[in-house]
């Protein structure tokens, strides 16, 4: 995480699109929920269609279920979203005074809210340890060998219990850093990867004679 966290901080790289909505828990919550079964360049523009001219509880609450599933129409289940969405604003200014909890049994009573985004929203809103895996924690720690695990479920309680608890809150940021720009599902970028050395992987990839150019070959013969 030291490496990676190095190798990110310098030059243009895409950045996970909640580090853009710290430090609002509300932010946070709601762009992560549309996230669920989303492309990443989906929601990132989904949720500033939404949010940016309705940043809180109270401006979603004076919105009709329909007024924002037509704004959001374009993620993964938006007529289920958009009544989430919906009803979570109303129960926040109903019991917490419009404010997110900060507590993760708290946040799981909440519609539409897994271990995945209470851990979002602990880790990107409140700074507070948490390990939330998606789709980019969970391919990446198998694919590094740090856990061999086929749900995320099993993922996220295997690397709790494999680290520090102070180590917790820095894996989603680096880990989704690293799978958006380098560490992709398909033809990752494994020469340019800054901990290959350490991945079966990268070592496997490293190892692979690069291919001959048809000049060559057509030269041979």
């Amino acid at each position: 995480m030291d490496r990676l966290e190095q190798y990110y901080g310098v030059g243009q790289w895409k950045i996970p699109h909640l580090n853009a909505r710290h430090p609002d828990p509300f932010q946070v919550l709601v762009s992560t929920i549309l996230s669920q079964r989303t492309r990443d360049e989906v929601t990132y523009v989904v949720a500033d269609q939404l949010l940016l001219p309705h940043p809180t509880p109270q401006a979603i609450a004076q919105m009709s279920v329909r007024e924002i599933e037509k704004i959001i129409r374009p993620v993964g289940f938006p007529q289920a979203k958009a009544r989430a969405i919906s009803e979570l604003s109303h129960i926040l200014l109903r019991d917490y005074q419009g404010t997110v909890p900060s507590d993760m049994d708290l946040l799981l009573q909440l519609p539409m809210v897994g271990r995945k985004t209470a851990g979002c929203v602990l880790v990107y809103g409140f700074d507070q340890p948490a390990l939330p895996v998606d789709t980019h924690v969970h391919r990446i720690s198998n694919r590094f060998g740090a856990v061999k695990t086929r749900h995320p479920e099993e993922t996220e309680e295997a690397l709790m219990a494999s680290m520090p608890k102070e180590l917790w809150k820095r894996v989603n940021p680096v880990l989704v850093q690293h799978g958006q720009n380098l560490c992709r599902p398909i033809h990752p970028l494994c020469p340019e990867c800054p901990i290959r050395e350490f991945c079966a992987l990268g070592r496997k990839e490293q190892s692979l004679p690069k291919p001959r150019s048809r000049r060559s070959v057509s030269r041979r013969k």
